[in-house]
């Protein structure tokens, strides 16, 4: 089972193994992480489970959609090059040891 590492803004993170198929926002929401909200419950709605990735892992995602392009351009922190919706990001082995930090702001 892939293993997934959340890192709060302060610098304190948390791994956890993410089943194969489930998004990294669900498996967040399900590990009580803080600062993943996910309102609209993995939609591309709302940008409320926005990460940044880890650089090394960027090219092993599937690629943005234009919905979460779009959301992106509404996040309440900076968006940045390596800026995703968590609900938009579906666990697999290739993410194995995937490493995302938080933003400060969600909401």
């Amino acid at each position: 089972m892939p293993k997934v590492t959340y890192v709060q803004p302060d610098g304190s993170a948390e791994s956890y193994d993410v089943p194969a198929g489930k998004s990294l926002m669900l498996a967040a929401i399900s590990h009580n992480v803080p600062g993943i909200l996910g309102e609209c419950g993995g939609q591309a709605m709302c940008a409320t489970c926005h990460v940044y990735v880890d650089e090394e892992f960027l090219d092993r995602l599937a690629p943005l959609s234009e919905d979460e392009d779009e959301m992106l351009d509404a996040t309440t922190s900076e968006r940045l090059p390596n800026s995703r919706l968590s609900c938009q990001l579906i666990c697999g082995p290739e993410l194995d040891g995937l490493i995302v930090t938080l933003p400060e702001d969600q909401a």
